[in-house]
């Protein structure tokens, strides 16, 4: 039967919205706190660090932040001597960047943080609820892909 209202607290886009904004928000802050790092600056370390040497179109790709997100995060990074970017020799109107030892020092030093932080946040579900909500989430997200795919 086709719902012919929309109750906001019932309307899970929104829910998930919430949902992922408290706990972008809990680990937002911790970042700054601890390690001086903007969310969109650690995404970008963490790919860097998972994937080796990207440029910043396959950052984008990865991550799905918007490339102007990107170039800033890469920026402010560079400045502080924690990724180094440099034209790319296949394509020289891009970057390939990659992380200094500073940078891999700095990414060693967050992650005990960061899985600490995850633990803290999941903690009243179970390790069943856990592996079901990243099903459902991965399951979720490839069909918005699906459906943007189609527009």
């Amino acid at each position: 039967m086709a719902r012919s209202h929309l109750k906001l607290d019932e309307f899970l886009p929104y829910r998930l919205s919430l949902a992922s904004n408290a706990v972008s928000q809990v680990i937002a802050q911790a970042y700054e706190e601890h390690f001086g790092l903007k969310m969109h600056e650690w995404r970008v370390i963490t790919v860097l660090a998972q994937d080796g040497e990207l440029t910043q179109q396959e950052i984008v790709g990865r991550t799905k932040m918007d490339k102007v997100t990107v170039s800033r995060a890469a920026q402010v990074l560079e400045r502080r001597k924690l990724l180094r970017r440099v034209t790319n020799a296949d394509d020289g109107r891009s970057l390939r960047l990659s992380l200094t030892a500073e940078g891999q020092k700095l990414y060693a030093r967050v992650v005990p943080a960061a899985i600490e932080l995850e633990a803290e946040v999941l903690a009243g579900l179970s390790e069943q609820e856990i592996a079901g909500l990243k099903d459902v989430l991965r399951r979720l997200e490839a069909a918005a892909e699906r459906v943007l795919s189609r527009r």
